[in-house]
């Protein structure tokens, strides 16, 4: 059985800017009154952000050929 690991393609600056951005969709999303299919579109999208922010990996990136400096 083989794990797949991820190699990180986020860098520091920008795992917070995700974090913090997408715990503000996700406030949003519950604060202000919207159609339920808006808000449950942001909850996701906030999730997904804060999700990437902390495990560091961005699929899209990594799809776009994206690689840190080293």
């Amino acid at each position: 059985m083989s794990t797949l690991f991820f190699q990180k393609n986020l860098p520091q600056w920008e795992r917070t800017l995700r974090t913090v951005l997408g715990l503000a969709v996700l406030i949003g999303a519950f604060l202000v009154p919207m159609e339920p299919w808006l808000k449950w579109l942001l909850v996701a999208s906030g999730a997904s952000f804060v999700a990437m922010g902390f495990v560091g990996f961005c699929p899209m990136c990594a799809m776009a050929g994206r690689r840190p400096r080293t």
